[in-house]
């Protein structure tokens, strides 16, 4: 049961980056390229009917960990609690962003609500992408100092960065040069994904020109990626010794790579969504293969005094997983029903359907 709601668990956050992670997308794009008020709609326009039924896949996948996980739910809230209120703070102006920015016709106020739903936006693929850097990397589980720990073997709480900036550090931080470069890789590659949702969802006079912006990140998303493999070897001595061990999960950095090479044929696509297909695949990809690369380690712990929280010695009790699992087939199967009728609903162009004008 345990490998069931840790897959269950995986597939909700990689949905959650796919879906959402287009509106952070378009986000950025708003904040660096929509020049005129007509882009600007365009923009609002393609996110507009779907960005807050996606978020709802962030709260579903803390239920989630809540229920299979408790004690990583607990451990996690308590030493990320900084970060997490500041992304926190980030989806709130994101989201007012998109609401309040057409209550008043105002040009500065519109401005501030520009710049409040394009910063946040940026700001949130950062923060993700630092996120997934943190839980690769391992924290300093039970505080250990010298070879002894200060507190419970499962509890940490981390700094926002620590003096050195390093992830070999005893004393970690949120933020270290590994994370960071994890976090730019997801701005570069969200940023891929929302201009690829606007190309699809509307007839944009800018899709020609986010077209050529693809075309162009795409080559610094491939320099990251092969530079993030590259150094991964310092986080972890052995990074591949699952993909060894089982060759069939050599999938997923094949599905990594499609996605990615798929995108440098940007400007051919003969539909539209094909593009948002890649970026899919691409996202899907890196996900799993990054998941998969620690698997069983829910978070690895960077010292040898304490040991990794991992999905056996953090799972809830058998019978509460059991029970848990018929009312997820419920509610997985509503789940598909309102998504299948949503996007039935909103299919093809989004240009003439208004969003936020009062």
């Amino acid at each position: 049961m345990e490998l069931f709601w840790y897959i269950v668990l995986m597939t909700m956050l990689a949905v959650y980056i796919i879906l959402d992670g287009y509106d952070f997308g378009a986000g950025i794009i708003h904040l660096f390229f929509a020049k005129t008020e007509k882009d600007k709609k365009a923009i609002t326009n393609a996110i507009g009917p779907f960005w807050d039924a996606n978020e709802v896949w962030l709260i579903a996948a803390g239920g989630v960990l809540f229920f299979a996980f408790p004690t990583l739910y607990a451990v996690s809230f308590s030493g990320f609690y900084l970060p997490l209120i500041m992304i926190l703070w980030l989806l709130i102006f994101r989201a007012i962003g998109l609401e309040l920015r057409g209550q008043i016709h105002n040009k500065i106020w519109e401005t501030i609500w520009d710049k409040a739903f394009g910063i946040a936006s940026l700001l949130l693929a950062l923060f993700f992408g630092i996120a997934l850097g943190n839980v690769v990397r391992g924290v300093n589980l039970g505080m250990v100092t010298n070879g002894v720990s200060a507190h419970e073997a499962h509890y940490f709480f981390l700094p926002l960065w620590n003096p050195t900036l390093s992830p070999k550090a005893e004393h970690l931080g949120i933020i270290d040069w590994f994370t960071i470069l994890l976090g730019v890789i997801g701005v570069v590659a969200l940023t891929i994904h929302g201009a690829n949702w606007i190309i699809y969802k509307t007839n944009s006079d800018l899709n020609t020109k986010l077209k050529n912006v693809i075309f162009k990140l795409n080559f610094a998303l491939l320099g990251l990626v092969i530079t993030s493999l590259l150094v991964w070897h310092i986080i972890e001595p052995k990074p591949f010794h699952n993909f060894i061990k089982h060759p069939w999960l050599w999938i997923f950095p094949l599905i990594t790579f499609t996605g990615l090479f798929g995108l440098f044929k940007i400007k051919t696509f003969a539909k539209d969504g094909i593009g948002f297909i890649f970026s899919s695949l691409f996202l899907f990809g890196g996900i799993a293969s990054t998941v998969t690369s620690i698997f069983p380690k829910l978070l690895p712990s960077t010292n040898n005094t304490n040991p990794d929280l991992t999905i056996y010695n953090m799972a809830a009790d058998h019978y509460g997983l059991s029970v848990g699992l018929n009312w997820f087939i419920v509610a997985i199967i509503l789940v598909v029903i309102y998504f299948i009728i949503q996007y039935k609903v909103f299919k093809g162009k989004m240009d003439d359907i208004g969003y936020g004008e009062h």
